[in-house]
């Protein structure tokens, strides 16, 4: 084993035990001299991606619908809520941490470019989308095929980008890899600082290159999967042969970092479209749980999918339909 392989099988196998090590110098950098990048990061808020249709041409939020909104966030966070009928339900809500505050800035969406705050879909996406949020609920259920890649817990795609349960990541570094372990999924994406050519294996989480403008690190991912033939909770995040993602990480302080992404895919897209996001190791300032990373034991004991093909062989033997829902 290479000493730099060594290196990051021992940062991978630190991860859950504790959280790392904090700024190793007053100026935030590492023994190496890099921006110190490490941390377990939220980026849990209450800002959505898209800017929702009642602040359409509104790109900030008042001081007063910004404290009224997390007021209701608060007084909500834990209520429990009866299922719809037929609905068998769902988490209680001790399962959730979908984080009570707005991105510092209260702007209405995490979106910043195209300036309507709204992902530029081709209509054929678009109408994907639409689809697939109509199929999660009445859809067939003759296949673990039938469900999407998140329920499958296989993963949601990239970015580094969630605001559900679980909304953490823990970055770690050497001198030249950057790792970042998605608490979601468990997802492990090992970065080469590098300036080499790419392999052209198409992978998930596709080929990842970093490097440092000044002292921003910049990640360009290519190369991935065609991800067309599965279904995906949020079309967005789907991976085709012609997805580029490029992320910038910038320390801004000891408690910010600076989170920026542009995707870029003709296949799913108009235009180019960029996010920002400030993740913080400040879990308590967004109202989610504090702690480490703990592990997403997703696929051991996943008896959620057999019961959901149970369940609807069940309804077809209640409606007499051997044939399946349609």
């Amino acid at each position: 084993m290479s000493v730099k392989t060594a290196a990051i099988v021992t940062l991978l196998g630190a991860v859950g035990l504790a959280p790392p090590a904090g700024a190793q110098s007053a100026d935030l950098r590492t023994p190496w001299g890099d921006p110190d990048l490490q941390g377990v990061w939220t980026g849990s808020t209450l800002t959505p991606l898209e800017r929702p249709a009642q602040f359409a041409g509104q790109a900030f939020l008042t001081e007063e619908e910004a404290a009224a909104l997390e007021k209701g966030a608060d007084e909500n966070r834990f209520v429990e809520r009866v299922p719809r009928e037929g609905d068998p339900g769902t988490y209680n809500q001790t399962w959730f941490d979908p984080g009570t505050r707005l991105v510092p800035d209260r702007r209405t969406a995490l979106i910043v470019d195209p300036p309507d705050g709204r992902v530029p879909y081709t209509p054929e996406m678009r109408e994907r989308g639409r689809l697939q949020a109509r199929y999660r609920v009445n859809g067939a259920r003759n296949s673990w095929v039938d469900v999407d890649t998140g329920e499958r817990c296989l993963s949601d795609g990239v970015p580094m980008f969630w605001l559900g349960y679980n909304p953490n990541h823990q970055i770690l570094q050497t001198p030249d890899h950057v790792v970042i372990v998605h608490e979601m999924f468990r997802d492990r994406r090992i970065i080469p600082i590098a300036d080499r050519p790419r392999n052209g294996i198409r992978q998930w989480n596709g080929d990842m290159r970093g490097r440092w403008d000044g002292d921003t690190l910049v990640v360009e991912s290519t190369h991935f999967i065609d991800g067309n033939a599965d279904r995906w909770a949020q079309t967005w995040r789907m991976p085709t042969h012609t997805m580029r993602l490029v992320e910038r990480f910038t320390r801004v302080d000891a408690d910010t970092l600076e989170y920026e992404f542009t995707l870029t895919d003709p296949a799913k897209f108009t235009s180019p479209w960029s996010v920002r996001i400030p993740l913080t190791t400040n879990q308590a300032s967004r109202g989610v749980t504090q702690g480490p990373l703990f592990e997403y034991a997703c696929h051991e004991g996943n008896y959620s999918i057999a019961n959901v093909l149970r369940g609807a062989r069940a309804e077809e033997l209640a409606a007499g339909d051997s044939g399946g829902q349609q």
